[in-house]
């Protein structure tokens, strides 16, 4: 199956600071690419994999499972943290817990985490159906384009496949079932009016880290694929802020 446009990965090797950025769930690099050339502008040793089953069509997403995204985010940190002095996480929503997964266990090998509107559960109602409703229904409708900038596309599905959304909270037990393990640096934007995810996941996670370094940011004019959306420059900014003040190596990149 073709790429759909822009759904290609991204890379950059750069100085000895690095960043892996993933995208989420039915998603695709083309809504994180704008971050990740942002950040390997500014020097840093970037990958922005695409996520096994993404960028194509909905029908190669259903046969893949979180273990298989896992998988691809786990790939792109080993490689850099092969080469880099640091290295730093940064994911979108389901991306945002691939990260978690990443910190609880890789521990300090991870410098840092950015989480934008993450994902580690859902208070629909519905998902509980998942386990039957999987094997009767192939897709549902997706939530895609959630942002309030005109004119933005973040290359997403417009189906949404059952099984790998179950497997997709199949993966979030296991991140929250390790979430006390995360006690690196952790920076969170959230955007209060997000139509995809709910504010509770950002409250759930701050309060149950054990980090002692978190940030927590507001992003009152963008919706859920805020890298996107009108409050993106404050991500990529912060985000560099961030990396900069605990990696310094980086600023002399």
């Amino acid at each position: 199956m073709p790429l759909m446009p822009g759904a290609e990965p991204f890379s950059s090797d750069g100085g000895p600071v690095g960043a892996v950025v993933v995208h989420g769930f039915t998603g695709s690099p083309q809504s994180m690419r704008p971050w990740a050339e942002h950040l390997a502008q500014a020097g840093l040793t970037v990958r922005l994999p695409r996520l096994p089953g993404h960028g194509t069509h909905w029908r190669d997403m259903a046969v893949t499972r979180w273990d298989d995204w896992y998988a691809a985010v786990d790939a792109a940190f080993l490689e850099l943290a092969g080469r880099c002095s640091d290295v730093f996480v940064m994911g979108l929503s389901m991306g945002g817990a691939l990260c978690l997964r990443l910190a609880e266990n890789h521990g300090a090998a991870v410098r840092g985490i950015v989480l934008v509107n993450p994902a580690v559960h859902s208070q629909n109602k519905a998902l509980l159906a998942l386990p039957v409703l999987k094997s009767l229904v192939p897709s549902l409708p997706g939530i895609i384009n959630d942002i309030a900038k005109p004119g933005q596309d973040e290359g997403g599905y417009d189906r949404m496949p059952l099984k790998a959304l179950h497997s997709m909270t199949q993966g979030w037990a296991q991140v929250k079932a390790d979430i006390a393990k995360v006690d690196q640096p952790l920076l969170v934007f959230h955007s209060p009016q997000d139509h995809v995810v709910e504010p509770s996941n950002t409250s759930w996670i701050l309060g149950h880290v054990t980090s002692g370094d978190v940030t927590d940011r507001e992003l009152p004019d963008s919706f859920h694929v805020a890298t996107l959306d009108h409050d993106a420059p404050a991500i990529f900014a912060g985000s560099l802020e961030f990396v900069h003040r605990l990696a310094p190596a980086a600023a002399g990149a």
